[in-house]
């Protein structure tokens, strides 16, 4: 979920950070360090938070008499 009120308080989540790579984030406050990492400086950044895809609908279940009226 993306705004759940529960989130892990990432470096690459953070408002101070800037991505480089994969693995590694430019913070303002603390230069260049994991992205995985934390510190007490964190501010949530909705829009650098990716969601997850979501699962793919299983429809074999349902025969053709449940899509007619």
């Amino acid at each position: 979920m993306l705004f759940r009120k529960r989130i892990d308080r990432y470096c690459s989540y953070c408002l101070h950070c800037t991505k480089l790579n994969e693995h590694q984030v430019l913070c303002t406050k603390r230069g260049v360090v994991a992205a995985t990492s934390q510190c007490g400086k964190f501010r949530y950044d909705p829009c650098k938070r990716i969601p997850g895809k979501a699962k793919a609908l299983d429809f074999s279940k349902y025969d053709q008499e449940d899509y007619s009226l």
